[in-house]
């Protein structure tokens, strides 16, 4: 008979597609650790369940307009903080994509977004992605300087879409049909991977500025008006980075 260990050690190699059948292998060993571990694959079964539910779900505009061609979600991060840009994405996926656990960025952990975004980059047809700098949106003002990143992000990607799902805005001054969704980061598997990658890239970049301008906790807060963050504005005055216009009282 084969020691617990030695079967745990199985459940752990197995592929997720193998799990059902592991469990039915060992259904008949009467031994605690086994029954044990086989309640807890059953569990990773039906949660696996749940998640591919969930996600056709999130696939609905997806199926409803695939026969339009080439799909692509455009999300948005950045627009909130007082330093740092405002970063765009625009991402096709295949439309028989298998990747599970999209989501609206802020409803995962930062772990989980780090790893989808792999996911994304490996299985996209196309991902585009742009920026606008502080500079630029204290000049054109924030809304203004995510359209124009929304615009960059379009303009990156390598096939041309033939329908945009968007989070909730119509970007002016693209000719692509636009759908807007409002909270489309929860309701679209495209829109919530544009969103994943646009957060990565961004929080990315506000960790290398934290080396660059430390005193700040760019790193920790991403540029957002922490209390940390303000204090230090109080401090040491603003950065090259910071919006001008967003820090007129603090400063």
């Amino acid at each position: 008979m084969k020691k617990i260990g030695e079967i745990k050690d199985e459940f752990a190699a197995a592929g997720e597609a193998d799990w059902q059948n592991m469990c039915d292998l060992y259904r008949e060993d009467s031994r605690s650790g086994v029954q044990k571990l086989i309640l807890q694959y059953e569990k990773k079964i039906k949660a696996l369940e749940a998640e591919k539910l969930r996600m056709e779900q999130m696939m609905q505009y997806e199926h409803k307009y695939e026969h339009l061609g080439y799909l692509c979600g455009i999300d948005e991060v950045g627009r909130g903080p007082l330093a740092g840009p405002v970063v765009a994405c625009a991402v096709i996926l295949p439309a028989d994509h298998q990747i599970l656990y999209l989501n609206d960025s802020k409803k995962l952990t930062a772990h989980k977004r780090e790893e989808l975004y792999d996911v994304i980059l490996r299985e996209a047809v196309a991902v585009g992605i742009g920026m606008v700098g502080p500079a630029k949106i204290d000049e054109i003002n924030i809304l203004q300087a995510t359209y124009e990143a929304m615009r960059q992000a379009i303009s990156k990607l390598k096939v041309t879409p033939q329908l945009l799902l968007n989070d909730a805005v119509t970007i002016p001054g693209v000719e692509v049909p636009q759908v807007p969704i409002i909270k489309g980061d929860a309701k679209s598997a495209s829109i919530a991977a544009a969103s994943i990658v646009a957060k990565v890239t961004r929080d990315r970049l506000m960790v290398e500025y934290d080396k660059t301008l430390p005193g700040y906790g760019f790193a920790s807060n991403k540029g957002y008006g922490s209390t940390e963050h303000i204090e230090a504005l109080k401090k040491f005055g603003p950065t090259p980075i910071h919006r001008v216009t967003f820090i007129k009282n603090f400063v």
